[in-house]
């Protein structure tokens, strides 16, 4: 039995192939396949299955194109509900793959349909758990809620996953190795380490999830403060359980302008450097200037699903990088063109005196767009109103505008979305972006 594991940092996602003599299976892939194909070539390997651990929220799966193009059969809990072509796959279900044996065991928690695949082969034992288990925490239970009573929802999953801490990994040996579908970064948990496998005797171990404790203080523990929710969850498991289109098509619709200007809703993914110094007046930015920084997760956060937004771009080069990142999150429906700016029509961003400000912080309103549970553990400025940038759209009318307005997050990278979001809704007064320089102010 051979695992390779895939990377995605943005959303900090492990994908899985396991080989075995001749035969692949993929678990939980991302949005584009063709890594995985490129791995079955280069281990001459035919892909027989592709197993969803339950339907992400955070990324857009390729599991039905994969089942398209390979006729791979698709596995997942008869709970999850899916609408495409698929086998279930539920306590004391099996799949031989070449010589190893994978089993199926339902841990609910992170979802009602969550279930993690247990791979024997000989005496080696490998636990793809999905958003179950995770490397140091366990998967939160609050991102599969609708209209109702949200707190009983919640609370019923969390009572699920203490179930499945406590009974569902008894039977398994210490030297289970773990493979979860996240790392360190992501929102499906509050609490993971940055190690990518462990093993189920370090777990039990280190794990809080695995120490002694009664049903409700794990449900509490569990339960508080539990980062927040970006808007595209719940459409990304939508689109999961009826599965994505082809990626391919779905990036070929998406129209590219050298010198067009948008008058709708325009995101502008380049740094916050050029941004400021010039920009198409009300556009966001949301900057992609690295390969791991958090732009789809912003993206799907400050965007609402299906809402039209098209994109500014540095230069041409950057389209197919670009359009792969809106569809990891399967955004690529609702963007209607990506586009370069020409050198018209521009608008500035103010540049904040940061003398002045450090001597005079009373005359700026200031606002912090950290999340609540960064708040929570303190102020950078005893002044500063708390607008977490998730919700900024929303609650930028909130805003005091009699005094100049300085937006700062933790590090930089979060500001420059916050103040231009607050820039094109404030008209009369001058907003600034505190940017990086929020270290030379941190106790």
């Amino acid at each position: 039995m051979k695992v390779k594991q895939f990377e995605y940092k943005p959303l900090a996602h492990y994908s899985y192939a396991i080989v075995s003599n001749g035969k692949m299976a993929v678990i939980d892939p991302e949005r584009n396949p063709l890594k995985y194909y490129s791995y079955a070539k280069e281990h001459n390997a035919v892909i027989v299955a592709v197993i969803q651990t339950h339907p992400h929220a955070d990324f857009v799966s390729s599991h039905f194109q994969i089942h398209q193009e390979t006729g791979a059969t698709i596995y997942n809990s008869k709970l999850l509900g899916a609408d495409y072509p698929h086998l279930t796959f539920d306590d004391g279900d099996e799949i031989t793959l070449g010589d190893t044996l994978l089993k199926a065991i339902n841990t609910p928690g992170h979802s009602p349909d969550s279930i993690t695949i247990v791979a024997t082969e000989n005496s080696e034992v490998a636990l793809f758990t999905g958003d179950t288990l995770f490397i140091g925490d366990v998967g939160r239970p609050d991102l599969r809620e609708k209209a109702g009573n949200m707190s009983a929802k919640r609370q019923q999953l969390a009572e699920m996953m203490f179930h499945t801490i406590q009974h569902k990994f008894s039977d398994l040996p210490d030297s289970a190795l773990i493979y979860p579908a996240h790392g360190a970064g992501s929102l499906c948990g509050k609490n993971l380490s940055s190690d990518n496998s462990s093993t189920l005797g370090q777990e039990r171990k280190f794990n809080w999830a695995f120490k002694e404790t009664s049903k409700e203080k794990f449900v509490n523990t569990l339960l508080d403060s539990q980062p927040f929710i970006p808007s595209y969850f719940g459409y990304n498991v939508a689109i999961n359980k009826a599965g994505a289109e082809n990626i391919r098509i779905a990036k070929a619709a998406v129209h590219f302008s050298m010198n067009a200007i948008e008058k709708a809703m325009v995101v502008d993914v380049r740094s916050e450097e050029n941004f400021k110094r010039g920009h198409l007046k009300g556009s966001i930015n949301i900057q992609a200037t690295s390969e791991n920084s958090k732009f789809e997760t912003w993206l799907g956060a400050i965007i609402k699903p299906e809402e039209s937004f098209s994109l500014v771009i540095e230069h041409p080069a950057d389209l197919e990088v670009m359009l792969e990142r809106v569809a990891k999150i399967g955004y690529e429906k609702q963007l209607k063109s990506i586009i370069t700016l020409v050198n018209e029509n521009l608008v500035k961003s103010e540049k904040l005196n940061l003398n002045d400000f450090e001597q005079h912080p009373e005359n700026y309103t200031i606002v912090d767009i950290r999340s609540e549970s960064e708040i929570n553990e303190g102020k950078f400025f005893e002044s500063s109103l708390a607008q977490p940038l998730n919700e900024l759209r929303d609650t930028v009318k909130n805003i005091p505008i009699h005094k100049p307005i300085v937006v700062h997050c933790a590090g930089g990278y979060r500001s420059a979305a916050g103040s231009s979001i607050i820039e094109r809704v404030v008209k009369n007064q001058k907003v600034y972006d505190l940017s990086d320089h929020i270290h030379d102010f941190k106790s």
